[in-house]
């Protein structure tokens, strides 16, 4: 757990490192770029800042893979100009060293999307079976039962081998 000392100054590096980004990095590699997060170390030595780059009119993969090195690349070559700005604004003795990271939260989101879209058309689909399919009875409530039923069913239980229907006694003459 991070004191509030460490967590101020990695709020504070944050605002500073986007206002950076937005008005004084002029790199046309640069794209546009969303500071998600910096974790800085207990000793305040280490900064880790976490990135986002939305692709300008990309169609695909290709162009968010082209837009991410290129900024990747232009943070590398800014990071001195980046450092020494954040020391300034901080007014601390030892600046933190900065490491730039891209995030890889759009992509994993991106894929528990897929993944409850996919949950999603599985459970419909098995619902439609459900409604197609009805295991039972089509009518499973208890109705009221006429006394001839309940008759006949108590003489089946008291004598399972015996025939549901009375045999007429055979005259002896009558053969």
């Amino acid at each position: 757990m991070s004191s509030p000392r460490v967590r101020k100054i990695a709020d504070r590096i944050q605002v500073l490192v986007a206002e950076m980004l937005e008005r004084r990095i002029k790199d046309p590699r640069l794209g546009f770029v969303t500071v998600t997060d910096v974790r800085v170390s207990g000793d305040t030595q280490q900064a880790t800042i976490f990135y986002t780059v939305l692709a300008g009119t990309g169609e695909g993969a290709q162009d968010d893979e082209t837009a991410l090195a290129g900024t990747a690349a232009a943070l590398e070559s800014a990071k001195g100009l980046i450092r020494s700005e954040v020391g300034k604004q901080l007014g601390m003795r030892h600046v933190p060293t900065l490491t730039f990271v891209a995030d890889a939260l759009p992509e994993s989101a991106r894929h528990l999307d897929e993944v409850l879209a996919r949950a999603k058309a599985l459970d419909e689909e098995v619902a439609a079976r459900r409604v197609e399919a009805y295991a039972g009875e089509p009518d499973p409530y208890k109705k009221p039962r006429d006394a001839d039923e309940e008759a006949a069913d108590a003489a089946e239980a008291a004598d399972p081998a015996a025939p549901a229907q009375p045999i007429d006694p055979v005259d002896p003459d009558e053969v």
